[in-house]
Order: C-alpha cells, then sequence, then structure tokens
C-alpha cells in the first residue's frame, strides 16, 4: 500500500499532470466565488473535455476543482453575506459581521487556513478507508453491486430536502432517460421513436450540462445587476491564521465531522456547515457565535473541505454517489474508462491512490493562492452576471456539441435544459434526475446478471439483507439530521 502510494505520489507530480491539477484548482476558486453557480455546475462545464484524456490527467482536473470550491466559496460568503455555494450558509453567520467591522481579511485568512486544514485531514481519510474497503468491496457479486445501486438511487429522496417524493420522482425520470438507446440485456432499443441519433443513448455531459448549467445561464440573464458593493479590506490574513492555530481542537473536531457527514450519501455541503457550526456553538465557551466570533467561521470551513474526502468514499469505492457533484465525477470516471467499485481497488489502486494526493495537494495550493489574491481576486465575485454568460454559453455549446459531434447533441441540450429550469422553478430537486440517469444502466444491468445466475436466491444473501438494511438507516437517519440543520439554519442558531 505504501509502495503503491509513493509510485501514485510521483505520477501526481508529473509537469503535464501538475498543470491540470492547477487547471482545476483555478476553476474551481472562480467557481465558488461567483454566487450562483457550484460544484454540479462547475463539474458539468468540465465533463466534456474530459472524455478521452489519461485517467490521471482528467482526475487531477476534476478532483482539483472540487477540492477548492469550498474554499473559492468563502469569498461572498464574507464579503457579500450571500454564499457562493450550499456548504457556505453557516460561514456567513460569523464572516460576514466580521467584513462589517473591517475584519474581512481575518476571518478569510482564518476561513483559507482551516479549509486547507480540513481538505488534508478529508484524504487523509480517504486513505485511511481504502485497506478496510478493499477486502469488503472485491468480494462483492452482481446481486451485492445491485443493492449498492439501489443505494444510490435512493439518495433520490434524500436529496430533495423536505420533499422526498419529488426527489423519487426526479430520480424515476433519471432512469427514463438512462434507458433510451440499446438495452444491456436483450437485443433491443428503447425510446429511440425511429431516430438513429438516439439509439446510442443520450450522452452524459450533454445532461449534466444541460440540467444544472442550462438553468443558471438564463437566471443570471434575468437577475441582472451587480449582488452587492465591495466590503472594505484591511490587513490581518495572518492573524486570521493564528486564530485558527490557537483553536486548533475545533479545527480538528469540525473537519472530523465534515468527514464522516461526507461518508453518509446524500447529506453533503448544504448540511455538513450547519452541523459544524452548531457543534462548535455548543463546545465552545465564551463564544458569542452569530455577532462576529472568528470560531464561527472555522468550524464550518473546516468541515466543508473535510467531507469532499469522506464523500469521495461511498463514490470511488462503492459507486453511490451522495450529491449532484459526485454524480457527476462518476461520469467522468465513465468517460474516462474507469468504473467506481472493486477495480478502484485493485487494477486501478494507482489511479485512487492519485486522487488522494491530488485532493491534499490542491486543498493546500488553493488555499494558498485564496490568502495571496484575496484583494484582486475579491472584485470578481461582483461581475454582473450578464457579462458572464457568452463565456460560458461557448463553453456549452462547444461541450455538448464535442460529445459526440452530432447536432442531435444541441437538440437534446436545449430540451433537458428548459426541463432544468422548469424543475428549477417549480422547486423541483435536479441532483436525483442525474443520479437517476449515471445508474440506469449498471442498475439494470446487475439486476439482470442476478436473476440469470441465481434466480431469485440472491434475495435472501445476507450482505444483500444488510444493505437494505442501511438503505432504510441511511434514509431515516439523514432526514432527521437535516431536520435538525433545517431548524438550526431558521432560528439563526440560537
Amino acid at each position: 500500500m505504501i509502495e503503491s502510494a509513493v509510485e501514485a505520489l510521483f505520477i501526481v507530480l508529473d509537469p503535464s499532470r501538475l498543470i491540470y491539477m492547477f487547471l482545476g484548482i483555478c476553476i474551481g476558486v472562480v467557481v465558488g466565488l461567483l454566487p450562483g453557480l457550484s460544484g454540479t455546475v462547475g463539474m458539468s462545464l468540465m465533463l466534456p473535455f474530459v472524455f478521452g484524456l489519461e485517467p490521471y490527467v482528467g482526475m487531477a482536473l476534476l478532483i482539483g476543482m472540487i477540492a477548492v470550491i469550498h474554499t473559492g466559496d468563502t469569498f461572498p460568503s464574507i464579503l457579500l453575506g450571500i454564499p457562493g455555494t450550499s456548504g457556505s450558509q453557516a460561514t456567513i453567520m460569523d464572516g460576514f459581521p466580521l467584513s462589517k467591522k473591517g475584519e474581512a481579511s481575518r476571518a478569510m485568512g482564518a476561513a483559507f487556513f482551516c479549509s486547507m486544514v480540513g481538505g488534508v485531514i478529508g484524504g487523509i481519510a480517504l486513505y485511511l478507508t481504502i485497506p478496510f474497503a478493499r477486502p469488503l468491496i472485491t468480494s462483492f457479486s452482481s446481486p451485492e453491486l445491485f443493492m449498492l445501486t439501489m443505494l444510490g438511487l435512493s439518495m433520490a429522496g434524500l436529496l430533495a430536502g423536505k420533499s422526498p417524493l419529488k426527489g423519487i420522482i426526479s430520480g424515476i425520470l433519471g432512469l427514463l432517460i438512462g434507458a433510451v438507446g440499446s438495452a444491456p440485456a436483450v437485443p433491443e432499443y428503447r425510446y429511440t421513436f425511429d431516430t438513429l441519433y438516439l439509439t446510442q443513448g443520450v450522452s452524459l455531459p450533454v445532461v449534466a450540462m444541460a440540467i444544472f448549467a442550462f438553468p443558471i445561464i438564463i437566471t443570471m440573464l434575468t437577475d441582472k445587476g451587480s449582488v452587492s458593493s465591495h466590503a472594505k479590506l484591511q490587513s490581518g490574513i495572518l492573524k486570521g491564521v493564528m486564530d485558527a492555530l490557537r483553536n486548533k481542537f475545533l479545527v480538528f473536531r469540525s473537519a472530523v465531522i465534515g468527514v464522516l457527514i461526507g461518508f453518509i450519501p446524500g447529506l453533503g455541503g448544504s448540511v455538513v456547515d450547519w452541523i459544524a457550526y452548531g457543534a462548535g456553538q455548543k463546545t465552545v465557551k465564551d463564544n458569542y457565535f452569530g455577532k462576529g466570533d472568528i470560531r464561527g467561521v472555522i468550524a464550518p470551513e473546516s468541515a466543508n473541505n473535510a467531507k469532499e474526502g469522506g464523500s469521495l468514499v461511498p463514490t470511488l469505492l462503492f459507486g453511490i454517489p451522495g450529491s449532484g457533484t459526485t454524480a457527476i465525477l462518476l461520469g467522468g470516471l465513465t468517460l474516462m474508462g474507469l468504473e467506481a467499485g472493486p477495480k478502484m481497488l485493485s487494477a486501478d489502486l494507482s489511479v485512487t491512490l492519485s486522487i488522494v494526493w491530488t485532493l491534499v495537494f490542491a486543498n493546500v495550493f488553493g488555499a494558498l493562492l485564496c490568502m495571496i489574491l484575496v484583494r484582486p481576486i475579491s472584485k470578481i465575485s461582483l461581475v454582473p452576471g450578464e457579462k458572464i454568460v457568452p463565456f460560458l454559453l461557448i463553453l456549452l455549446v462547444v461541450g455538448a456539441y464535442q460529445s459526440t459531434m452530432s447536432w442531435g447533441d444541441l437538440i437534446v441540450f436545449v430540451i433537458i435544459g428548459l426541463l432544468g429550469y422548469v424543475m428549477t422553478i417549480l422547486d423541483w430537486p435536479r441532483p436525483p434526475l442525474l443520479i437517476g440517469f449515471v445508474l440506469a444502466l449498471p442498475a439494470e444491468r446487475y439486476y439482470w446478471i442476478s436473476i440469470e445466475r441465481y434466480g431469485w436466491e440472491w434475495i435472501t444473501n445476507p450482505i444483500v439483507i444488510v444493505l437494505a438494511c442501511v438503505i432504510i438507516v441511511l434514509l431515516t437517519g439523514g432526514t432527521i439530521m437535516k431536520r435538525f440543520s433545517k431548524d438550526y439554519e431558521n432560528t439563526g442558531g440560537v
């Protein structure tokens, strides 16, 4: 294991791969600091460009971006009082009051340092999990793998927040779109409407970009004007770092909370920051959370980056996407010829370990980059949305067309994009649709293999029964935790 880790380190340090990692870091910071964008939008924009790339290069780009999105989202949260992404909501509680006091740089210094430490702890957690998960997952056969896909699909209801039924319907819609084209078990085509283009199915990059990025384009055009005026910046980054060091136990506790929440599919960034914030408020003495306490910035920022390392465990090792971002990451693995699950711990172990190293390096370099560019980069968060649209639109059109080099991609992109916009207006969750689409073919394939090999006896398999119980526990436990975090958010931490 150690030899493989050292080998993966040299692979990651290859100059050509480092360039892609730094490119991903820059994109991740920009996606995080622009209010309205998110990890799902950033991933959907990048997905077409990893097609055909070497796995090490493609993962350097994607993981480099994922690792620092929750570092870049600190800028609008502290400077403007609006969350850059869903994972930076709790940072506003004390970050924005500090900014209004003229201590924005101090708050960002603490936030960036804690994001770096949390991200490194998340990477270490991912590495330490591999030896324990390896013997378990490599023993899985088709019935267990089918139940794992069911576990991933069950996240549709959990990702829907207060509307599990909407999430389930959205997931079923994703399954239907994923069923377009040739069937994996029988020689026939489905839902092609005698169209040659649809015989190969709908392209994953097209669906990902349409369902997430297309609605954002329309929203940016309708919501014109700058978000807010520029907050006053003073020196104090080093002071913020020292604040974090003085509260090292809070940093570590919050990072561990982030890793544990990341392990649970379906919770993700919209929950972890509030749970860490609440835990910090209950454990820190003499606090004045919500009124400009630097510890109110340290707790959520330590947790949201650590969560990424935890969330990669079910995604890479079990093929269970816990969010829209990780669902797109699963699609990225497929485009590069990889498959989440047993192979990531055997034949593709070096790729998995390179992801660990990339996660650690990206968090370190991303935090240092943000510290260096506090003044100039904070101005980008004030660019009016309509001025960003032309750039994003070019990326979307090129990305959609290059998927199969067919005009059908652009037509499907517009149709599914309009569906995504309607879902946004009606407040229907979109991540479950993508999860259903990504897992449609694997679920059907493993189901038919299980039936052909074992008949219906596989239902009595002990591991299958255990996984079914896990699905029930995660759904009920996750719903309770989401309700807690929602109540905590509504009460403002009281």
